[in-house]
């Protein structure tokens, strides 16, 4: 009897312990939640040592497997605007702080200096001169350099102060050259291929004109993509942009009028350029027309596939018109072109710009802004999976930052583009995401009773006006570094501080062409 009540009494103790555990755990559980715990697992000081464990052993890995192969094929992939915090803020709306973007998994990483040569704060000319000629020029010009001044007629004519860009080298070296952007094609990043220019709104001859200048002196940018050398010998041009090259009495395949005063098409000028080479070209305006081309017996391929710009991308998904079947992603235009550039057989230079997120920001838009920079890794994801890290550098970027901060300390489960879950001094919730100007302004700040009360129904809505410190029809860019991400041959020139002027040297020594070849 003494044994079997021993046992029991064994037993019961044993209950009273495992219970006292398992409330001691579900109190820790609790306490781990209330700390706003999104994965329990980092509570544990094990978790970030084995984390810590996986950079070092990935480190190691890198460094043992640096890749000095020559780069056949060189992808530059520019994410407008996409400034440090876009990138972090990004994260957040795909999950979570811990998450990488896609290209951050690139085993290099640097950080670029951005200011043109008169102006701390950058734009989008200046330092397409840069990334891709390798020389800094004065705000708002495109392909020359610091001696030709903004808005001078015909400073740029002199080709003692052009800067030739990177897809000319790869021309010259009988690569193959192209390009994407879901802005207009002769806007300012993508015309840094092949333009030069002292002013970037000379996109037409209207602007031209408006300019004072003589638009038979002074050509604009349009007629450079279809006239200059290297323009029109670019394999893939897809992007918006239409009206720059319809006459304004003619209207394109969705009903909107041209810009042009010189009464010339100059889509129809380009398709007969190509014949009188008696080379394959095509002309697509639609998603659909792109899907049944036949890439294969594609020589040239011009896309412009909106009068404008493209759509956002968070837009082209949620329209009800069913623009998303209607209107190409950044991601289908990049697999598109590297089907046409792969056909070359010594290789080719790409330029991919996501140059919505720059256009969101601008207007305060901070979910759109955030929507497009997932899209834009998705395209670097699929150009990386079509490729292969022996022979295709892929270099990842931007031209500028903005002035778009992070605020508060909210929780981690909170929705990045919600608010903070705190109130300011003045008793008003206020916003995670927001900006130093721009026209949110308006839509949070009231003259009669200060700042308005937000709600997160309002922040829900995506077009939404995130708030701004400093009214401004526009937000300004900012004047921060941006990074560079690189994989493939030649990835760990990419390591550092440097000028953003010396981006295109490094691609261009990776590959062996143009002035840094031999360096």
């Amino acid at each position: 009897m003494g044994f079997i009540f021993n046992l029991r009494l064994l037993a019961t103790v044993l209950l009273i312990v495992l219970a006292s555990a398992h409330r001691d755990h579900q109190h820790a559980r609790h306490a781990r939640a209330s700390l706003g715990l999104k994965n329990e697992a980092e509570a544990e000081s094990a978790y970030w040592r084995e984390k810590a464990q996986q950079t070092l052993a990935a480190k190691l890995e890198s460094l043992q497997a640096v890749n000095t192969n020559r780069a056949k094929n060189v992808i530059m992939f520019l994410g407008d605007g996409m400034s440090i915090h876009t990138i972090t803020a990004t994260r957040n709306l795909l999950g979570d702080s811990s998450e990488k973007v896609y290209f951050e998994q690139f085993p290099y990483t640097g950080l670029s200096k951005t200011y043109c040569v008169n102006r701390q704060v950058a734009d989008s000319a200046c330092t397409a001169t840069a990334y891709l000629g390798g020389v800094k020029g004065n705000y708002g010009t495109i392909g020359v350099n610091a001696n030709v001044p903004r808005y001078d007629c015909t400073a740029a004519n002199g080709e003692e102060d052009h800067v030739d860009s990177i897809a000319k080298w790869a021309q010259d070296a009988g690569k193959d050259a192209g390009f994407v952007t879901t802005a207009r094609v002769t806007h300012a990043s993508p015309a840094g291929v092949y333009a030069h220019t002292a002013d970037r709104n000379w996109e037409n001859d209207m602007e031209v004109v408006e300019g004072g200048c003589n638009p038979e002196e002074t050509i604009d940018i349009a007629r450079q993509l279809v006239e200059w050398e290297v323009g029109k010998n670019l394999k893939v041009i897809l992007g918006g942009g239409k009206k720059n090259f319809l006459n304004n009495t003619v209207r394109d395949e969705a009903g909107q009028r041209g810009y042009r005063l010189d009464g010339r098409n100059l889509i129809n000028e380009w398709l007969a350029e190509k014949q009188s080479r008696n080379v394959s070209a095509n002309y697509v305006w639609s998603r659909k027309g792109l899907q049944q081309l036949d890439l294969d017996k594609t020589d040239y391929l011009l896309g412009l596939f909106a009068n404008d710009h493209l759509p956002y991308d968070g837009d082209r998904e949620r329209n009800h018109d069913l623009s998303h079947l209607a209107d190409p992603s950044l991601t289908e235009l990049t697999e598109t072109a590297l089907k046409v550039l792969q056909r070359n057989e010594n290789g080719y230079f790409l330029f991919v710009e996501g140059a919505r997120i720059d256009m969101a920001h601008h207007d305060n838009y901070a979910r759109r802004s955030l929507e497009d920079t997932a899209e834009f890794a998705r395209a670097i994801q699929k150009a990386r999976e079509l490729t292969s890290e022996e022979d295709t550098l892929i270099v990842v970027t931007s031209d500028h930052s903005h002035v778009f901060s992070i605020n508060g300390y909210p929780e981690r489960t909170q929705d990045i583009t919600g608010l903070s879950g705190t109130l300011g001094d003045d008793n008003v919730p206020y916003n995670i995401l927001s900006y130093a100007n721009g026209p949110g302004y308006y839509a949070s700040f009231s003259q009669a009773i200060g700042r308005k009360v937000i709600t997160e129904k309002d922040t829900k809505n995506p077009l939404y006006v995130s708030p701004a410190m400093v009214p401004l029809s526009a937000d300004t860019h900012g004047g921060d570094d941006v990074a560079v991400f690189a994989s493939g041959p030649y990835a760990q020139y990419f390591s550092g501080t440097y000028e953003q002027a010396n981006i295109p040297a490094l691609m261009a020594r990776a590959a062996g062409i143009g002035p840094y070849a031999n360096v």
